[in-house]
């Protein structure tokens, strides 16, 4: 049986192909009948996503190789990887602040977002992370000569949207706001990611891959504080209204 998406041979019965993760339909015999699956499920809810954020926390030296050789599309990486794990923060940070609260420390006083603002800035954080990747892969991509690496925009998305993952499966803790600090360690860890994947997809040498993760980290820096300013604006602005 061969895969659907990349053609590798796999074993009769087989349900995810072992090469690229994807889905395999079983054959349909006869007397039954194929359930109707909506396409974007198909598209978002992929068996691959969960092993992939396993493998690239817990052996990323071995799993950007195997990233580096898919032959995947930009619509792949935003929909079936950016799509879900981004959605993760957006949902709970609104728990958080719109049914939690954020507790104002010495007062005993709770503030709570306003339903519609708390869930339009959720929608708004949601789409910033699309952002947020999306120019992240223009600066690696433009770096990559100055670090004697490779230009090639669909490496740097790989790049930047795979090293986002801790921080967005850290972002789970924004339903506790009082614990949204654990969420900058998850950030700590894509860093190290960034530094991990930067020699194998963008084909900079060893040595300049401390340099080349810095000063792309510095413009991820900056382009945080453009989305927190933008978010505290929003969800303070309404708090006090």
């Amino acid at each position: 049986m061969n895969c659907p998406k990349c053609s590798a041979p796999n074993a009769a019965g087989a349900t995810v192909c072992t090469s690229c993760g994807a889905a395999i339909s079983p054959a349909v015999g006869a007397g039954t009948s194929r359930p109707h699956v909506p396409e974007f499920a198909k598209d978002i809810v992929t068996p691959g996503l969960i092993a992939r954020v396993k493998n690239i926390i817990l052996s990323p030296m071995t799993e950007w190789p195997v990233i580096d050789g898919e032959a995947s599309t930009p619509r792949d990486i935003y929909v079936q990887y950016v799509a879900p794990l981004a959605a993760i923060g957006a949902i709970a940070g609104f728990i958080g602040r719109s049914i939690i609260g954020v507790s104002v420390p010495f007062t005993g006083l709770t503030f709570r977002t306003p339903f519609v603002s708390g869930l339009t800035t959720a929608l708004v954080m949601y789409a910033l992370a699309f952002l947020s990747v999306f120019v992240v892969s223009l600066i690696i991509d433009a770096l990559a000569p100055t670090f004697g690496g490779q230009k090639d925009s669909l490496r740097a998305l790989k790049v930047a949207a795979y090293s986002y993952t801790p921080a967005w499966i850290a972002a789970v803790f924004q339903i506790l706001p009082s614990l949204g600090i654990i969420g900058l360690i998850g950030s700590l860890y894509g860093i190290y990611l960034f530094y991990l994947g930067l020699p194998v997809l963008m084909r900079c040498p060893k040595d300049k891959a401390v340099g080349y993760t810095a000063v792309v980290f510095v413009c991820v820096i900056g382009i945080s504080l453009v989305i927190g300013e933008v978010v505290a604006r929003m969800m303070y602005g309404s708090m006090l209204g």
